[in-house]
């Protein structure tokens, strides 16, 4: 079984809704879980949020985040993560900011990727993850892999 697959069967056991807010992974978590049938049972609605103003217009970032620490930042996955359950009917939500390259710099190299997860009631937690530089495709596909991850603990 995929790990998209386990995460769909946790949380249609549990009666949770999931919610992703993607940026550097361009609706590949959604992708992922949409691809199996069934999922709408558990899928409440994905949010690519690409720019800025994407992730304050339909997420509730603040700007005041976004200027003091960027967009690759655990403060942004935080807000991104809080504001898709906000935005979504779910009760669990996945965030995922970061730079899948090529490119970066030295304070924000390639390959860092900031994870925000939200549930109803809990607190919300985040981290960041540094990947290195295997690419973009790789990047991206290990943010995907670390995102359905968090959902499945979360869920566990």
């Amino acid at each position: 079984m995929s790990l998209a697959a386990e995460v769909l069967a946790a949380a249609k056991a549990r009666g949770v809704m999931i919610a992703t807010a993607e940026s550097c992974t361009g609706g590949m978590v959604a992708a992922a879980l949409t691809d199996i049938p069934g999922s709408s049972a558990v899928v409440e609605r994905g949010f690519v949020t690409y720019t800025n103003a994407a992730k304050t217009e339909m997420l509730g970032v603040r700007p005041e985040t976004l200027a003091a620490h960027g967009a690759v930042s655990e403060e942004v996955a935080r807000e991104m993560a809080e504001g898709a359950l906000v935005y979504s009917h779910a009760t669990l939500a996945v965030a995922i900011t970061g730079i899948a390259g090529p490119g970066g710099s030295e304070f924000k190299p390639e390959g860092r990727v900031c994870f925000g997860l939200a549930q109803a009631g809990a607190q919300t937690n985040v981290e960041t993850v540094e990947f290195g530089a295997p690419g973009r495709d790789k990047v991206r596909s290990a943010a995907r892999d670390h995102a359905l991850g968090l959902l499945l603990r979360a869920l566990g």
